[in-house]
């Protein structure tokens, strides 16, 4: 700082000519402030990053909409399948309720040639011993002949 102050370092620093200092051109030299140029060379990368992010979002939406409706069309279709599904078992049900009552059984089984035993008679298989009285069946007229709804029914 000695060095800045002293007598020679004052005098090492000239002074602007007087015709300069009056007018002239330092009037003419006059500066001024002027605004930087903005580039918009850093704006081109982010626009494009925000147009790529937006873009893969509108398709990642697009694609999950899709999926989705696939889903919901796929549901829509097994639940049909599951309601056809669940009254043909109600049919068959019915069916195998219908085949196995006990006036079907008597006219399918007359229908085969098979005749009802008028008494019941047991057999002890361990002492061989016969409980009942055994009587000879005798065919008659089929009980589901009448009506007619045995007929049909053997498969």
């Amino acid at each position: 700082m000695s060095s800045l102050t002293s007598p020679t370092a004052r005098r090492s620093v000239r002074p602007l000519p007087r015709a300069l200092a009056r007018g002239g051109a330092a009037d003419r030299a006059r500066l001024a402030v002027v605004p930087r140029l903005r580039s918009r060379a850093p704006k081109v990368p982010f626009v494009t990053l925000v147009s790529v992010l937006l873009l893969a979002g509108v398709v990642g939406l697009l694609l999950f909409n899709t999926s989705m409706q696939q889903a919901s069309f796929t549901a829509a279709r097994l639940e049909d399948e599951a309601s056809v599904l669940s009254a043909r078992q109600q049919a068959l049900t019915t069916q195998i309720d219908e085949l196995r009552n006990p006036t079907n059984l008597a006219a399918q089984a007359c229908a085969l040639g098979m005749v009802a035993a008028p008494s019941a008679t047991f057999l002890d298989v361990e002492t061989g011993a016969v409980t009942g009285k055994p009587t000879a069946a005798v065919p008659g007229p089929c009980p589901g002949a009448a009506s007619g709804r045995g007929q049909g029914g053997v498969r």
